[in-house]
């Protein structure tokens, strides 16, 4: 009876390896793209940063929000480089609660740039009910919280389809997604040819759309990305030379003792 329990749990632990491996051969291998950012000297591309600030505000932020970021990171070294004026001018298009006033009551008021990034709804379940019980996620480290980062990211924006394979099905209100785990995904297909005019004249094709979008979600992620890097590399140098010279003393105080014979 023993042998016979151990023989089907290890029958059952089989069927369910084998199932998932078959599952992770099924799922397509994520788009791969050169990012600037990436290796030991990468670096934002500013006009891609503006960019995919545009196609966040009119696009990802009538649903998502980046509650870790405010105005003022726009103009921070490291980041978009737009300039205070402009930042200003972009806090200033918001209207935030404020409060209270001296009669104890809050009151709306146009954005400052030390205010945090407005939220499309007051909260959590607002936004579900707004989205068919779907709750968009906050966008401030979406890229660091997913395997796969922003290729991951890119994948997802590109992998919707019209036709799923035969015989998949999907209830209303789902669309398919051969990046998405299960291929199946709540939201609908923010991006399209022309989805955004851009201001800087650059052709806005689906590709473009969702590269210059993940620039900026990386960036938002991680906005000291450049200069980690910097000092991570005058760290290695430093290091570097501190090797030499330690050896160079080392080799010097050795010298001045006498072998034993």
């Amino acid at each position: 009876m023993s042998i016979l329990l151990k023989f089907s749990s290890f029958f059952l632990f089989f069927i369910i390896t084998s199932s998932s491996l078959h599952s992770a051969e099924k799922q397509e291998k994520l788009l791969k793209q050169s990012w600037s950012f990436d290796g030991l000297f990468g670096k934002f591309d500013r006009a891609s940063l503006q960019r995919g600030y545009q196609v966040y505000t009119e696009v990802c932020a009538s649903c998502h929000s980046m509650n870790l970021l405010s105005y003022r990171n726009l103009s921070e070294v490291g980041g978009p480089s737009f300039s205070e004026e402009e930042v200003k001018a972009i806090a200033s298009k918001v209207e935030v609660l404020d409060g209270p006033n001296d009669n104890g009551e809050m009151f709306k008021r146009s954005g400052k740039p030390s205010d945090k990034f407005a939220s499309p709804f007051a909260n959590e379940k607002a936004a579900r009910a707004a989205n068919g019980g779907a709750y968009p996620p906050d966008m401030s480290v979406l890229v660091k919280a997913r395997a796969g980062g922003p290729d991951y990211i890119y994948s997802i924006l590109m992998g919707y389809d019209d036709k799923p394979p035969k015989g998949f099905k999907l209830d209303d209100g789902v669309y398919y997604n051969k990046y998405m785990s299960g291929n199946k995904i709540k939201m609908a297909k923010p991006l399209n040819k022309d989805s955004v005019n851009y201001s800087d004249g650059t052709a806005a094709t689906e590709e473009q759309l969702s590269k210059d979008v993940v620039t900026f979600l990386t960036w938002a992620s991680e906005p000291t990305l450049e200069a980690r890097k910097r000092i991570g590399f005058k760290t290695v140098i430093y290091l570097l030379i501190l090797t030499v010279l330690v050896y160079l003393v080392k080799k010097k105080i050795w010298l001045r003792i006498e072998p034993k014979v």
